[in-house]
């Protein structure tokens, strides 16, 4: 008798596979425990300076008591946030704050970029090490020496600034003095110092770029600015956008040390701005909690616009820090 097998395979059955399982956080610690150790001073340090001294945001909301520390006082809820804002002076120290702010950016976020482009276009190549060199120098002056250097050089009668403005006509005309133009000595100097520097991150992107690009242009006839604005511009975007989007994100924070040295009581009514502010009330007036209130006020306006400039970036270029 013959035996006919009626079992059949089933050829469609899918192989089996087996699915990677997601690593969890102590198998990462596990696998890069190298890694982990080498960042571990540095993850001590920002948890120590960083972190832990958030506890005192608390302070903010009580009435400090020496006695008690920042753990005690009463609880005042947003009593001194609504007291700095009904406060005469808010209106100026905010429009003083974004002007020196928006001001700073509009002069000194495209000066870097202009000098990237302009050095990436020396071939020689000692000219353009040189030429590095002493645009990278001012970055590294105190801003102390800086402020001392204003003072000397803008003096209406021993600086040579005063001489000239003397020669052209303007007797007795102190520029840090003026409330007409604290703003553009500031702003120029903080340029001057710092555009050679920040110039950095834009050679670093510029030199990341194809070099068959640069001869599939020239092929094409293109000149040297058509070369920036075809090749080089496009390829440093996403760094700009990046950089711009940290630079919105501290539009309320001016700096504390430059503008205090430069500040006199003829610039007072222009140079005092919310940091400067806050020196004043908490450390030579010894209102901690009314100064905390301050600083966490424009603590939370910078995070604020930094999320709204990041989320435009990413919404019409897709390019975001998240």
């Amino acid at each position: 008798m013959a035996f006919i097998s009626t079992r059949t395979t089933n050829t469609n059955s899918a192989p089996n596979i087996k699915l990677k399982k997601k690593p969890t956080i102590f198998n990462t610690f596990k696998r890069d425990y190298q890694l982990w150790i080498m960042i571990l001073p540095a993850i001590i340090i920002v948890l120590v300076f960083n972190y832990i001294p958030m506890y005192g945001i608390q302070l903010a909301f009580r009435e400090f008591d020496f006695t008690k520390g920042l753990t005690g006082g009463d609880w005042v809820g947003l009593k001194y946030f609504i007291q700095f804002i009904e406060s005469h002076m808010f209106t100026d120290l905010l429009r003083n704050t974004v002007v020196l702010s928006l001001t700073t950016i509009i002069v000194g976020f495209p000066a870097p970029i202009i000098l990237a482009l302009l050095i990436n276009q020396i071939k020689w190549k000692r000219g353009k090490k040189v030429l590095q060199t002493t645009v990278y120098l001012p970055h590294f002056i105190s801003i102390v020496v800086l402020v001392g250097l204003l003072n000397v050089l803008l003096s209406p009668n021993t600086g040579i600034v005063g001489h000239i403005m003397n020669a052209f006509g303007f007797h007795d005309v102190n520029l840090l003095a003026s409330t007409n133009t604290f703003v553009p000595v500031y702003v120029l100097s903080d340029v001057w110092q710092h555009v050679g520097w920040n110039s950095i991150i834009y050679l670093a992107a510029l030199s990341s770029v194809n070099p068959q690009l640069y001869d599939s242009a020239k092929m094409d006839g293109a000149n040297r600015w058509q070369i920036i604005r075809n090749v080089e511009i496009p390829a440093i975007i996403p760094t700009i956008i990046i950089l711009l989007i940290l630079n919105m994100g501290s539009i309320i924070s001016t700096g504390f040390e430059k503008i205090f040295l430069m500040q006199n009581p003829l610039n007072l009514p222009v140079s005092e701005v919310i940091e400067t502010y806050v020196y004043k009330i908490g450390i030579i007036s010894n209102q901690f909690s009314y100064a905390a209130a301050i600083g966490l006020f424009n603590t939370l306006i910078n995070f604020a616009l930094l999320l709204t400039m990041n989320y435009i970036a990413k919404r019409f270029s897709n390019i975001s820090l998240w």
